[in-house]
């Protein structure tokens, strides 16, 4: 399995962080570790997201950006990820 990073920025919804879970689990990849904070006085949302999956991140990246209130996905370097790992 391949590790990534995403970085995912949302408007402050309190279901925007289930539906990236859920999308996230439908996708194929498995969740390794998560933050979530308020941004902007508690208009937005940062959403770190570590995944694992054999699949392509691009795959996963594409389909988040079209759910409601995401306004921004960036994918991390994955060589960076793969140095944190070993």
């Amino acid at each position: 399995m391949n590790p990534y990073q995403l970085q995912v920025t949302a408007k402050y919804r309190p279901e925007v962080l289930e539906r990236v879970l859920r999308l996230t689990r439908h996708r194929g990849f498995r969740v390794d570790d998560m933050n979530m904070s308020t941004q902007d006085n508690g208009q937005s949302l940062a959403i770190n997201l570590n995944v694992f999956s054999d699949r392509p991140i691009s795959q996963l990246s594409l389909q988040l950006e079209k759910l409601l209130d995401v306004t921004k996905v960036q994918i991390t370097d994955q060589e960076q990820m793969l140095k944190k790992t070993a």
